[in-house]
């Protein structure tokens, strides 16, 4: 599995400068030509897009021929403009509002990891746009959805229950879909950090580093680092890096990273520290070993015309609305010559190799790897000193997973270390 051109890729999270992703309704092939050519101007070559769920399913044996065929326009467009294409398929999840077709709920809910007729239409769907695309020049694969976990989260308003045993057997049937439409292509699936950081997660991180071609990253400094720490301090431009060792260790040294997600939240580091921190963050993320890409979170602001997004979400953007370039923008569009020549070299060695910590019985406890904990704040201060500790899981350790959806406990034993 190779970047652009035999390197580290760069890119970008598509979202529609016009509309959002509410375009999708009625797509404007014009529209989408000039958000390509703004992206493709910063230097980057490639793009993650996310069709809605309900436009190209919107009954359980209904797919769309003319929604399907929007999603091979925009990857032909964005081709011409010399960006490769992720495509993610069940749409789902985005900037805090949810778009499950209305067959999974009110007066049809039903479970969109465990219940069968959800999840053969599911993998119908999968395979539906997989042999769409895999001719298409530009197609790079398939994620099968954006932090798919977050629907089995117990702070979901309408969670759906979701335990390990589910999860692995719903990410191996949609991603073995995946690969028998669309071989040769990077097929992925992705999550947010509460599988490495919350032990009662059901998607664990056996399965983000052994499940897919590739591990996905989203780092998001909101979540954790900036509760704990003030915007001025090294851990939000150090989260990146410490989240690609984390996965590095339940991969192996063979596994890829692509860093899927990664954003500048104005709110949480103030508008004066952003560019600053986009050049910091991608420096020390590019120098980790195995890193497959980088698509930044995002590519164009949410219109301050839309309503009711958090705050956060309507200045993440490397464009303008309007498709000006912001300082954000300029400040990873000069720093990409840099980090291309940064990928090219040998890595250093590890300084120090830690252990993840392990309870009594052996079970690595996530939690005790969150920012606010110990092991965060001191590996932070050991990569501030010079090279940072990359981890390793203990011999024989196992995970520790509590499923308050009813499966119990699961122990999945795991060997691989980075």
């Amino acid at each position: 599995m190779s970047g652009a051109a035999g390197g580290m890729r760069f890119g970008a999270n598509y979202t529609p400068s016009e509309g959002w992703f509410h375009s999708w309704y009625d797509l404007d092939l014009d529209a989408v030509a000039r958000d390509m050519g703004s992206l493709a101007a910063l230097g980057l070559d490639h793009v993650r897009i996310f069709p809605l769920w309900e436009t190209l399913q919107p009954n359980r044996t209904l797919i769309r021929d003319r929604a399907v065929a929007d999603v091979v326009s925009v990857v032909d467009v964005a081709h011409e403009h010399g960006l490769g294409t992720s495509v993610d398929v069940l749409q789902g999840h985005l900037s805090s509002f949810d778009f499950l077709p209305s067959w999974v709920l009110s007066w049809h809910r039903r479970n969109i990891f465990a219940d069968e007729a959800v999840v053969e239409a599911q993998e119908r769907l999968v395979t539906a746009l997989g042999s769409a695309l895999t001719g298409r020049p530009g197609f790079l694969g398939l994620t099968l959805g954006n932090e798919t976990n977050q629907f089995g989260k117990a702070i979901h308003p309408d969670r759906q229950a979701l335990g390990p045993q589910v999860a692995g057997r719903w990410l191996e049937r949609l991603l073995t879909a995946a690969h028998d439409c669309a071989p040769g292509r990077v097929h992925s699936h992705s999550f947010d950090d509460d599988v490495w950081f919350v032990d009662s997660s059901g998607v664990t991180p056996e399965h983000a580093a052994g499940i897919g071609d590739v591990t996905t990253v989203h780092s998001w400094v909101f979540t954790g680092v900036a509760r704990h720490f003030p915007p001025d301090h090294p851990a939000h431009t150090w989260f990146a890096r410490y989240l690609l060792e984390l996965a590095a260790a339940w991969g192996g040294p063979d596994r890829p990273l692509w860093l899927q997600e990664v954003g500048a939240p104005v709110p949480h580091l103030g508008a004066d520290r952003v560019p600053d921190f986009a050049r910091e963050t991608l420096r020390r993320a590019v120098a980790r070993p195995g890193l497959w890409g980088v698509t930044w979170w995002c590519s164009h602001d949410v219109d301050r015309s839309l309503a009711d997004f958090p705050e956060l979400e309507y200045s993440l953007g490397l464009l303008a609305a309007d498709r000006s370039v912001k300082p954000l923008g300029a400040a990873v569009r000069d720093v990409l010559p840099e980090l291309r020549e940064l990928a090219t070299r040998t890595p250093a060695p590890a300084a120090e190799v830690w252990e993840l910590p392990t309870d009594d019985a052996g079970r690595v406890v996530r939690s005790a790897s969150a920012p606010g904990s110990p092991l965060f704040a001191a590996w932070v201060e050991a990569a501030e000193a010079g090279t940072p500790p990359r981890f390793a899981l203990p011999a024989g350790a196992v995970s520790l997973v509590t499923c308050a959806a009813g499966a119990g406990t699961t122990a999945a034993t795991v060997g691989a270390t980075a």
